[in-house]
């Protein structure tokens, strides 16, 4: 249980109330201290765990509970520390967290827990997704968290074709391609 890689994703979990913290307070250096940190252990969890050979089922929630936690706290610590930007790219915000949950709320449906897929798109999404709140925080410019929001779109419909395809719960399904094909073995041991 306690590998690095699951380390890391408890890191994410951990920090969040300090992200808030840091951003009711006002401590924009805090913040993107925390963030950053908090996207660095994101990017690294996955690696370390093929890397070392230390995937697992737990490891995958981790994961998955260190996203949520860190992507639906973002919104909010940007609210208390820049009002306007949340003002100003509000549609594609609330697009965002609205797309992020329907694929939760579909795996919650669908099998009583959450996914955790890590698809390929979802790991390019989330480096999307990154870059572009940090290039939105730091320099105002939207266009690359607009395009990360459209991307993020992609990734939710793969994510609830994949649960709506999967014969039951499984993590790490890289594409729908692998889903299927899980499915179609799953399906042939069924048979025999």
């Amino acid at each position: 249980m306690w590998t690095l890689p699951n380390l890391l994703s408890l890191f994410r979990i951990v920090a969040t109330p300090f992200l808030l913290l840091a951003a009711w307070l006002g401590q924009e250096k805090l913040f993107f201290t925390l963030f950053l940190l908090m996207l660095l252990s994101d990017a690294l969890d996955g690696i370390l765990a093929r890397a070392l050979h230390q995937t697992s089922d737990l490891g995958a929630r981790l994961d998955s509970y260190g996203d949520i936690l860190t992507y639906l706290a973002t919104p909010v610590a940007v609210w208390w520390l820049w009002p306007e930007i949340i003002l100003q790219e509000r549609v594609y915000i609330f697009a965002a967290i609205l797309i992020y949950i329907a694929p939760a709320i579909v795996a919650l449906l669908r099998f009583g827990k959450l996914a955790s897929y890590h698809t390929w798109i979802t790991k390019l999404s989330a480096l999307l997704m990154s870059t572009g709140v940090l290039v939105l925080l730091i320099w105002r410019e939207p266009l690359l968290f607009h395009i990360a929001v459209w991307f993020l779109l992609l990734e939710a419909m793969e994510n609830i074709a994949i649960t709506l395809i999967l014969p039951e719960q499984k993590s790490d399904i890289h594409t729908l391609w692998h889903a299927l094909r899980y499915r179609s073995q799953h399906e042939g041991s069924h048979e025999k």
